[in-house]
């Protein structure tokens, strides 16, 4: 498991980070916001009951994760989801998906053996 860590990490992608930054509700939301299309920042803090200050922050935990990718046209910032560390967080997690699914279907077939 520490070498497909280092494997994930070692393409650029921080899962630490990237789950640190899913953990929280509003950076989710934020995620799914985006993933339809670019954002400006002030369109992702509409539907947020806070400044625009905190959802600033909110977006530096997600570029620092590498989970977005911030660019400046004119006097505006742009968001848009960066899917590619959302793969490597999907791939860590399909291990386990496979691990525990493999257990269950075991766990289902002993059942079926056991007489009523």
């Amino acid at each position: 498991m520490l070498r497909f860590n280092r494997m994930v990490e070692s393409t650029g992608y921080s899962l630490d980070l990237i789950f640190q930054a899913l953990s929280d509700p509003t950076r989710r939301a934020i995620l799914k916001n985006v993933s339809s299309r670019e954002r400006t920042v002030t369109e992702l803090a509409k539907p947020f009951r806070m400044s625009l200050a905190a959802v600033s922050k909110h977006l530096k935990i997600l570029d620092r994760a590498r989970l977005i990718r911030r660019t400046k046209r004119g006097s505006f910032y742009y968001v848009r989801l960066n899917p590619e560390a959302l793969m490597s967080a999907e791939q860590w997690l399909a291990r386990y998906q496979k691990f525990w699914q493999t257990r269950l279907d075991s766990l289902s077939r002993l059942l079926e053996k056991e007489p009523e």
